[in-house]
């Protein structure tokens, strides 16, 4: 994904926080709270899942979009910027998984 369409995406997501929430699916997402949006969250992760288990490339993709966009409300939600997403994984970048981990676990 572009950080165009990111830079985008969180500037529609942000312009919704003030929106009447029967205007627009995602500001009756944030008037439900924290929790409805980690349902969702949860909710899109399994179809994530389920798509890749039948192996159905075109459902992969859908079901993973739904994920990161939900993810980006979460962020939203909660006044964080897919930049600092996007600094954390250039951080890890070059980094082993094991040796991210070990940082972790500090």
């Amino acid at each position: 994904m572009s950080k165009e369409v990111l830079d985008k995406l969180a500037e529609v997501l942000e312009a919704r926080k003030d929106a009447d929430p029967d205007s627009s699916y995602v500001a009756k997402l944030y008037s439900k709270g924290l929790d409805a949006i980690l349902k969702k969250i949860g909710e899109e992760a399994t179809e994530t899942v389920m798509a890749a288990k039948d192996g159905d490339a075109d459902k992969i993709i859908y079901e993973t979009a739904d994920l990161w966009f939900h993810s980006m409300v979460l962020l939203a939600h909660q006044g964080l910027k897919p930049e600092q997403v996007l600094a954390e994984l250039d951080r890890r970048f070059g980094l082993s998984g094991l040796e991210e981990k070990a940082q972790r676990e500090e």
